[in-house]
């Protein structure tokens, strides 16, 4: 993996997160809010988890600091809020991964997790784990505005990939 194969898996990320936050942005708060049979409780929060999880990595990866905690929907009282916080997270996170070089991609990172052991994973490993798992959760948010009639349409790689020429 090259500093350009992880610059191009997170334009898509970026781009993909833009559809589903545009798509959640046509629900009401209330819809927003509704509980669901999936992972999460509500669609915002699986949202703020995705948020969540792309922070505390880079802060890990960059700072080399491990957040003791994930923020959550409830450190945001509005969608836009959440989407403020994504903006300036999208920028520390392209400015941060565009600054990379192939051989720091093949480092060793160690961190804590939450629950308070002692890890390290390879630096490609963990920028790819990233975009995996906000297409995971994009899914479900995904899945859930499409069944309240706000679908953010296809969300696939090869979409973003024949929509960039």
């Amino acid at each position: 993996m090259n500093q350009s194969d992880i610059a191009l898996l997170f334009d898509y990320n970026y781009w993909a997160t833009s559809r589903v936050l545009a798509a959640a942005q046509r629900a009401t708060e209330n819809e927003l809010g509704l509980e669901t049979s999936l992972n999460w409780q509500a669609i915002q929060s699986a949202l703020a988890h995705v948020l969540g999880a792309e922070r505390i990595w880079r802060v890990r990866c960059q700072e080399r600091h491990s957040p003791s905690e994930l923020i959550t929907a409830a450190n945001f009282a509005t969608l836009q809020d959440l989407c403020r916080r994504w903006d300036e997270e999208e920028q520390a996170m392209r400015a941060y991964v565009a600054g990379l070089t192939d051989a720091e991609l093949g480092s060793l990172i160690p961190y804590t997790t939450t629950q308070g052991m002692s890890m390290q994973r390879l630096l490609w490993h963990i920028l790819v784990h990233v975009v995996n798992h906000g297409t995971q959760h994009r899914a479900e948010a995904a899945l859930l505005l499409t069944e309240l009639g706000y679908s953010p349409g296809d969300v696939d790689l090869t979409v973003y990939l024949a929509e960039r020429g």
